[in-house]
């Protein structure tokens, strides 16, 4: 299979080396955000994580020419009727850092117990070709949010999001991150296009 560009519509160079690590076995020559500073970013104006998704996937392929993967995820807590949700990355403001996201929530959950904590991460990934061809995966990653940051690995809310895998132990930030993308919605969402991509490739020839 002859090299093929992906764009990975993103600028944090951590998720672009998650993704780009998970496709490793494709003949494809990763491009990021970080490649085209000067096109500006669509106003994320979707409701749901699959519009948002979409919307990015599109509007890069279309300005860049190029293959496009967009990802749209965060995290629902459930007490709070699913927020951050949409809104996980700006959660404590428009140029949040992940610390001030993570203080937010865990203020706003401040003498809530840990049953009643209950949230997950969801990831929809879209991989849209610019003559108008795109493919859809999702993937879910329930937990428990902790009370107070724990590990260095990962990033958003990983520091504050318990995994099942250990029960409810260890944080998504402790989890090297081979580990991680095996179970992440992330990795989940991934290792559905992974089964996906090969036959998506063959019809954008």
């Amino acid at each position: 299979m002859s090299n093929q560009i992906l764009l990975i519509a993103t600028s944090n160079l951590n998720k672009a080396k998650e993704i780009s690590e998970a496709l490793k076995d494709f003949s494809l020559e990763i491009k990021t955000l970080k490649d085209f500073c000067e096109i500006k970013p669509p106003e994320e104006t979707g409701k749901t994580f699959f519009e948002n998704a979409y919307l990015k996937a599109k509007y890069y392929a279309k300005k860049t020419g190029l293959m496009c993967l967009a990802d749209d995820s965060g995290l629902e807590v459930d007490i709070l009727n699913k927020a951050p949700g949409i809104y996980s990355s700006r959660f404590a403001g428009e140029n949040a850092t992940d610390e001030e996201n993570n203080e937010k929530l865990l203020e706003l959950l401040k003498g809530v117990p840990l049953e009643k904590r209950r949230a997950r991460f969801v990831c929809v990934i879209i991989v849209y070709h610019p003559i108008g061809k795109y493919i859809k995966t999702e993937g879910i990653w329930e937990g428990f949010i902790g009370f107070k940051p724990k590990g260095s690995y990962g990033f958003g809310y990983d520091p504050i999001f318990l995994v099942p895998e250990y029960d409810y132990q260890k944080t998504a930030a402790e989890l090297p991150i081979e580990e991680k993308n095996k179970i992440s919605h992330r990795g989940k969402a991934l290792a559905k296009l992974k089964e996906i991509f090969p036959e998506f490739l063959k019809s954008i020839k």
